[in-house]
């Protein structure tokens, strides 16, 4: 049930990823590959439908650490109290930017908020984690810049797979260049794991930007997640031993009979959020068309 469970945990974290580094990253570039209101609308309306849905993993993952391992979520959220309440932070802000910004007159501190709310947590997720993993400044730092400049390799490959004209255009070209920065801090970042998944995450940062340079946003899109998939499973590969310093998985676990009802209780929400999640991004599966 221990091994589930932090399994269970893996892919959820690996999903909010997934689904939430693409938000982080169009919320950042939706001003740089907009020239005009009505292209940063389309680009923002690439992630309206689905961005608060995205957070839903968030929510699933610590609820599920807190009920499954007890001691390592008092450790982690005490230990980087500070940078998860400004990641806190910035998710309200950049709500509230969303949901505001076609409500005010003037959306320009809607459209500050959402590019600073994007930013903080895609850099201190992974700050947080490289801490956790190496400890110290330095990993921390490169763990954030790591993280934020996947976000925006992530959004930029979205951006032009799910609009259209001129957008499109600016959002590959902001690609090709996120993926010149992010190969490099990526050897760094992922050379102190070591392991098969972070060396086959650099490899789909760099497949990643070959393809959109051969304008294949999808396959392009598919490596990117691919990438993230990679490098979280590379993570908790590393959790797995040493969920905490001094602290093992076996210590960090609730009970059996806690652990057997969380395993009922989650084959039966589970597959709905899943379902949930594929119908939603069905629906709006379309390309956004920019004004001409």
């Amino acid at each position: 049930m221990i091994e589930l469970w932090f399994a269970v945990i893996a892919f959820l974290w690996t999903g909010y990823f997934v689904l939430e580094g693409f938000d982080f990253g169009v919320g950042m570039l939706a001003p740089l590959v907009s020239r005009n209101a009505a292209e940063q609308r389309a680009g923002l309306e690439t992630i309206g439908p689905v961005w608060d849905g995205n957070e839903v993993w968030l929510i699933t993952a610590v609820g599920a650490m807190f009920a499954a391992f007890p001691a390592w979520y008092a450790g982690l959220f005490s230990t980087f109290y500070l940078p998860v309440v400004l990641v806190l932070a910035g998710l309200i802000v950049r709500g509230v930017g969303l949901e505001w910004r076609g409500k005010v007159t003037n959306p320009l501190w809607c459209d500050l908020g959402i590019v600073v709310g994007s930013a903080i947590p895609a850099f201190l997720w992974g700050a947080i984690f490289a801490s956790l993993l190496f400890g110290g400044v330095a990993p921390a730092l490169l763990g954030g810049a790591f993280s934020l400049a996947v976000c925006a390799l992530h959004g930029a490959v979205f951006l032009a797979l799910r609009t259209t004209g001129p957008v499109r255009r600016r959002a590959r070209t902001v690609a090709l260049a996120a993926g010149g920065v992010t190969i490099p801090v990526a050897v760094f970042a992922l050379s102190g794991l070591g392991t098969a998944p972070a060396l086959a995450a650099m490899a789909a940062l760099a497949a990643a930007t070959a393809l959109i340079w051969r304008r294949r946003e999808g396959w392009a899109f598919t490596a990117t997640a691919g990438a993230i998939v990679l490098t979280t499973l590379a993570v908790f590969m590393e959790l797995r031993v040493r969920p905490l310093p001094g602290l093992t998985l076996a210590e960090a676990a609730s009970g059996p009979y806690t652990l057997t009802m969380l395993t009922w209780i989650g084959l039966i929400t589970l597959p709905f959020i899943l379902v949930y999640q594929g119908w939603t991004y069905w629906v709006f599966r379309k390309r956004i068309k920019v004004p001409a």
